[in-house]
């Protein structure tokens, strides 16, 4: 009996240091094949990697929830029409940028560290641009450092509470630290490589998976462990804030607009674009119909216009808000 033991409990062992050494490898290749693109500062022991390109108006874009800024340098970028100042940043955790040791994912964290990064770079309330999570990143910034966004256009958003995951996010739901650690080096990597044919097509459906999604647009970063447990931290961290950020919708008074398909598999138009619409007075709420929920990508000339709508929106705002405080000073 003791022998068995020993033996099972070798044979696991072996297993488990398998697939460490796999997804050592692994993750090794892939930063290979998909190389960082942008410089890195550190903003509070925030390690963010960002690209800045371009000049004008400043524009700011937030990518969501296990992804990083290939969701916007894929087509998106291209489609602009270069008349603005562009940054694109991995959030802290995700993609190239690492969250310093012990810091909090939650939704106000990653906003006190952006508005850092819009500080340290000298931008004047740009417009902020939010894909899905990211979405919820941006509404924390615009509600917690009003001072640092002139408005806000966002893609595909999470806005509100959720009852549960998307179903092909629920392996990201792990609440302990620890535990999602070792699944990030042990099981996260294989698993996914099974999983990601499937779990692509919900997030891109209706539309194809481009062929060259993994390495244009970044999808090999996912495989990585720091990508698993970054994107669990960032899921199981998100419904701590949204309740209360919704109560506070209201005071926003800044330009807000909402680019969201009706086909969108991951996150419901009707409970997040159509819900803050309610919320927030003069929301721009433009719907796609049968789009889905990688916008940036699939439909990149309809983002470019949408974004430069709301960038004008902007302009125009901070133009004539000295003009309504000298008439009151009058």
């Amino acid at each position: 009996m003791v022998l068995v033991v020993v033996f099972s409990l070798g044979w696991l062992l072996a297993l488990l240091g398998a697939l460490v050494l796999f997804t050592a490898i692994t993750a090794r290749s892939v930063e290979r094949a998909v190389p960082p693109l942008g410089r890195f500062i550190d903003i509070d022991g925030d390690v963010i990697h960002y690209l800045d390109q371009g000049s004008g108006p400043a524009i700011v874009m937030i990518h969501g929830l296990g992804s990083q800024l290939r969701t916007f340098t894929y087509a998106l970028l291209a489609a602009m029409s270069g008349n603005f100042r562009i940054i694109l940043l991995d959030r802290p955790g995700s993609g190239y940028s690492r969250r310093a040791r012990g810091a909090s994912a939650r939704l106000p964290a990653q906003a006190r560290t952006i508005a850092g990064l819009i500080t340290a770079l000298q931008l004047e309330r740009p417009l902020v641009v939010g894909h899905s999570l990211g979405g919820a990143v941006a509404l924390a910034l615009a509600l917690d450092h009003p001072d640092k966004v002139g408005g806000l256009a966002l893609i595909a958003p999470l806005t509100h509470p959720q009852d549960a995951p998307p179903d092909v996010m629920k392996g990201l739901a792990v609440q302990s630290p620890m535990l999602r650690r070792f699944i990030a080096w042990t099981f996260a990597t294989p698993a996914s490589m099974q999983a990601g044919p499937a779990t692509l097509a919900t997030v891109f459906g209706p539309h194809p998976v481009p062929d060259d999604f993994a390495t244009t647009a970044g999808g090999l970063l996912s495989l990585r462990p720091s990508s698993f447990y970054g994107a669990s931290s960032d899921l199981v961290a998100v419904s701590e804030d949204l309740p209360g950020m919704v109560a506070r919708y209201p005071t926003l008074t800044l330009p807000v607009g909402v680019l969201m398909g009706t086909a969108d598999g991951i996150l419901d138009p009707i409970t997040n674009a159509e819900a803050l619409a309610k919320k927030v007075t003069g929301v721009d709420l433009e719907l796609i119909e049968n789009g889905g929920h990688m916008t940036p990508l699939t439909e990149p000339e309809r983002s470019a216009t949408f974004i430069e709508r709301m960038a004008r929106r902007v302009g125009a705002a901070q133009t004539s808000a000295p003009l309504h405080a000298t008439a009151a000073g009058e």
